[in-house]
């Protein structure tokens, strides 16, 4: 299966390193990475911790990487809150060898969208 659909809305996702082409060593060339279509893939590193209700503790939080189908354009510096559009996951397992494997998941979206935090009441 690939390409599953993900809720990400209990998280907070905020802008670790910002959005870059995707980059592949060719040779000791570094060429981007590009689509079936020739359109340039994007990652962005983010910080996601689940949303809590007052008084709650929020588990630990963990880091991500995200390839973006489109480049996102300016705004998306760090520590920037952000959403992803069309969020999906990728399971992917890897044979390293007899009796290694590595295995985890990879996200894409289709691009980002900044999130403004909610003015306090006066």
């Amino acid at each position: 299966m690939r390409d599953l659909p993900v809720n990400l809305g209990g998280y907070k996702l905020t802008v670790v390193e910002p959005p870059a082409p995707k980059m592949r060593d060719d040779n000791g060339r570094l060429v981007p990475i590009v689509d079936r279509e020739g359109v340039t893939q994007f990652v962005v590193a983010l910080f996601a911790k689940l949303r809590v209700g007052p008084g709650e503790k929020a588990p630990k939080g963990e880091e991500i990487k995200v390839t973006l189908a489109t480049d996102p354009g300016e705004g998306f510096g760090e520590d920037v809150k952000v959403e992803l559009i069309d969020p999906r996951i990728n399971p992917y397992q890897i044979d390293n060898g007899p009796g290694r494997v590595t295995s985890g998941i990879s996200f894409k979206a289709a691009g980002l969208k900044a999130v403004h935090a909610p003015r306090a009441e006066k």
